[in-house]
């Protein structure tokens, strides 16, 4: 008896992403590139940062929601959108859904930052909480959607989102000219599969790093390994970083990225303050772990002209990781 074919993965083209970025323009900001000459010469780089953080809903996910939400047709759309996150695609999502007045329920870790949830909560969407696992929250979403039926938008395997994310770097690489390296985080791996997506089409001689907490490493393990390695439940205060990788952004990862990097806490938490400091702008351990992994790595980087991607600002300022030290 013959096993059935297994099925072949829906992947993005670039043409998928030009197409997102025209539908998404309206609800998007296209977000600024800073610099700081203080960073410049701590790391011996030009480094140019992008600012998701200042995006819609403070993070680099409504690219991806929006794109996922306005492709939807009307009947699709009417019986709303269902996903889980760990916060800034759960937000996103909530945005996204609002702005086009659709339902939209969210599966998020009990322990996810209050900030995340008052977010959601504040777009409209319906918070269904689960304990902090990958396989908790898959089962509570398997229910959710069995129930209402909705479109599940995956926060990062999802083709959709994926061609949202890429217009991130699309913009990226028309603000700033000649880079050589482009530097983004990884956690599910929908931000650096768009980050691939578009530089391998648009500019294949920029390397991509991607960059990566030690205390939830799986997508640094998985890449020296050759094949997908998935943790459950890693802790590290980048709290968009702990889900693992899946097919779809494993295939960009293993084709396209140069190499993953890690920054134990203590770095991570330090790049955040620097960027606090010295930028004046409010970044997530998330998006920090970026200028983490370049101090860390100065023979990787120094010299280099590199586009450095912060990913979200969503924070609980009651909750800073620099207090009570």
């Amino acid at each position: 008896m013959s096993s059935s074919p297994k099925p072949t993965m829906n992947i993005p083209s670039y043409e998928d992403v030009l197409v997102a970025h025209e539908r998404i323009k309206p609800f998007i900001h296209e977000t600024p590139v800073l610099t700081s000459r203080f960073l410049n010469d701590l790391t011996g780089a030009e480094l140019f940062f992008k600012c998701e953080n200042l995006q819609k809903a403070a993070a680099f996910k409504v690219r991806g929601a929006c794109n996922a939400v306005f492709g939807l047709t009307d009947a699709e759309a009417k019986i709303g959108v269902a996903t889980h996150s760990s916060g800034n695609h759960a937000l996103s999502l909530s945005y996204a859904a609002g702005r086009r007045g659709i339902p939209v329920t969210v599966v998020m870790p009990r322990t996810a930052p209050q900030a995340k949830k008052d977010a959601v909560i504040g777009y409209g969407g319906i918070i269904v909480e689960c304990e902090p696992s990958t396989s908790s929250r898959e089962a509570v979403f398997a229910e959710v959607v069995a129930e209402s039926g909705a479109d599940f938008v995956h926060p990062y395997n999802d083709p959709r989102v994926i061609a949202g994310q890429a217009t991130c770097a699309k913009e990226l690489v028309n603000q700033v000219l000649n880079l050589d390296t482009v530097v983004a985080p990884i956690g599910g791996g929908g931000m650096i599969s768009g980050t691939c997506l578009t530089l391998s089409t648009t500019n294949p001689t920029i390397k991509i790093y991607a960059a990566e907490p030690l205390n939830a490493d799986d997508a640094a393990r998985s890449f020296k390994a050759g094949h997908i390695i998935a943790d459950d439940a890693p802790e590290t205060i980048a709290d968009g970083l702990k889900v693992p990788l899946k097919d779809l952004t494993w295939h960009f990862v293993k084709n396209h990225v140069t190499d993953i990097l890690t920054a134990t806490e203590d770095e991570i938490v330090a790049a955040m303050k620097l960027i606090w400091i010295r930028m004046k702008i409010v970044v997530e351990p998330s998006s920090a772990v970026t200028l983490a992994i370049i101090l860390k790595n100065p023979e990787v980087f120094k010299g280099k002209r590199i586009g450095v991607i912060l990913t979200g600002g969503n924070v609980d300022l009651d909750k800073l990781p620099w207090m009570n030290k």
